[in-house]
């Protein structure tokens, strides 16, 4: 089979709301399609990769605890931060200035019908994007995402949250790669409901700012990599 094909869009700045209401109607597209040529392989669906960054935001996943968010919603107004309970997996995230936020839209049956295998490799575009900037990141036995030092109980910290959705087989919501993140945000909650480990930050580990765009470039050519496809 050839190669896929997945389209790269950034959106810049974009409030998560309407990120989300777009994956939607990209999902709703694809889904649709696969439908109406439920006899055509490979599917004749259109795959993306989007990326962006939002305004502050707390977003819990549907197996998520509101305990786990430590501000009342008087505290999130007057700091400006917004609340969105979504559909995806996971607990309680954070979404804000520093941080690419990667929204993959693919069809797993022109790549495999597997959500485990499809977070690994999620994970292994994400721990090699950031082994460039000598990084090493890690997985964490029954814990999804990207970590340093997962084995240290003291020092184990998440740099990179997942949540992910599928219909049709056709994917959505995706990763938080945390570049020149503030810290502080995360002490209002209890980051993806894990108590007794930390956050880290890119620049944090690498000791000064890095340019958001060459990190975006670099998890481009990973994904390519991983995922066997062709990035347009």
């Amino acid at each position: 089979m050839d190669k896929q094909e997945i389209i790269i869009r950034d959106l810049g700045k974009i409030d998560y709301q309407e990120a989300w209401d777009y994956q939607e109607q990209l999902l709703k597209e694809n889904v649709q399609l696969k439908a109406q040529t439920p006899d055509l392989w490979p599917k004749p669906t259109t795959n993306y990769l989007l990326f962006c960054e939002h305004p502050p935001v707390y977003t819990l996943g549907k197996s998520g605890h509101m305990e786990n968010l430590l501000l009342s919603r008087e505290e999130l107004d007057e700091q400006g931060i917004g609340f969105v309970p979504t559909n995806r997996g996971g607990d309680i995230t954070f979404h804000g200035p520093g941080q690419i936020v990667g929204y993959p839209i693919l069809d797993l049956e022109n790549f495999f019908t597997d959500i485990g295998k499809y977070l690994r490799c999620l994970e292994e575009v994400v721990i090699r994007t950031i082994a460039e900037y000598g990084v090493i990141g890690d997985r964490s036995p029954g814990e999804t995402g990207v970590w340093l030092d997962p084995a240290e109980k003291t020092k184990a910290r998440k740099i990179c949250a997942m949540g992910v959705r599928c219909s049709r087989w056709v994917t959505m919501h995706g990763f938080a790669l945390n570049v020149n993140t503030p810290m502080n945000y995360f002490d209002n909650i209890i980051a993806c409901g894990i108590a007794d480990k930390q956050v880290a930050t890119l620049d944090k580990e690498v000791g000064r700012e890095v340019d958001i765009n060459d990190v975006k470039a670099k998890l481009s050519k990973h994904f390519a990599d991983v995922f066997g496809a062709t990035m347009i």
